[in-house]
């Protein structure tokens, strides 16, 4: 049922981008010279708004127009869909259809049931264990549209928990949380990476970010990327952020800029 963990970090990259160029529309969003994700880690994307974050997340996913060399678990993006779980930050639900937590979950074992979507009992497993990890158990009767913004983000963590995919893609999971919630999305997040998953996350959050095994500076293309400690530092972050950034010695950085929420500190979730 669950994964074969690997040792975090070897073998090949999850994720290789070369001259990489990701456009909407006709629209270059996102370029990227030289790009290397590592398999079995948590990587944080980081960067000004509109710098790209959610652009990377898309390409990696196969949902964006991608010109250059990208492979996503040694495959093309799109080759690699079935092995990749993508949770949205805002995932759009009809409040006139009367889904219950556990039917949303359930959602994320339908591309292994097919057309028929006839539950097995090892799906039913691995429903019922992602509603468990992230503490929502005693919420699968109720309906989506109930539960607070919190709740509704850990029940689609968990509905991407349920497709037992290799590779999961959070964009910007903690944002607007309670911290309970942004509690158990980060236990959970240690967790996949402990079972040998990658895990490859947006955020605003610089202490997020310098809590990853790895981060990715963007700006609208690569900045830096690689550990926290050579990618966070003055000279690339004020690069990243047109100059509005500042690192302190303790390593806490304080963005000079309204548009920007979040900071980096020495105590993380």
């Amino acid at each position: 049922m669950e994964p074969t963990p690997t040792r975090a970090g070897t073998g090949t990259p999850a994720v290789h981008a070369h001259d990489l160029v990701v456009s909407y529309d006709g629209v270059v969003a996102l370029r990227a010279d030289d790009l290397t994700i590592p398999r079995g880690r948590t990587t944080a994307l980081i960067g000004p708004n509109g710098s790209g974050k959610s652009t990377l997340l898309n390409a990696i996913a196969g949902l964006a127009e991608v010109r250059g060399v990208m492979t996503v678990l040694d495959r093309r993006p799109r080759a690699a869909r079935r092995s990749i779980a993508y949770v949205l930050q805002t995932t759009g639900i009809n409040d006139r259809v009367p889904l219950t937590v556990r039917e949303v979950v359930t959602m994320g074992r339908y591309a292994e049931l097919g057309a028929v979507r006839r539950l097995r009992g090892e799906d039913r497993e691995l429903v019922d264990e992602a509603l468990e990890r992230l503490d929502i158990t005693d919420l699968a009767a109720r309906h989506i549209t109930e539960l607070s913004g919190g709740q509704r983000q850990r029940v689609f963590v968990a509905q991407g928990l349920a497709q037992r995919a290799e590779m999961l893609l959070l964009d910007e999971p903690g944002t607007g949380l309670d911290f309970l919630s942004e509690e158990r999305i980060g236990e959970v997040i240690r967790e996949e990476v402990a079972r040998g998953g990658t895990v490859i996350l947006s955020t605003h959050d610089f202490a997020d970010a310098q809590a990853a095994d790895a981060v990715v500076l963007l700006s609208g293309h690569v900045v830096a990327a690689g550990p926290p400690s050579e990618v966070l530092t003055q000279d690339l972050v004020s690069t990243a952020f047109g100059g509005h950034a500042h690192v302190l010695d303790d390593g806490t950085v304080l963005i000079d800029d309204p548009h920007h929420h979040g900071y980096l500190g020495r105590t993380h979730r």
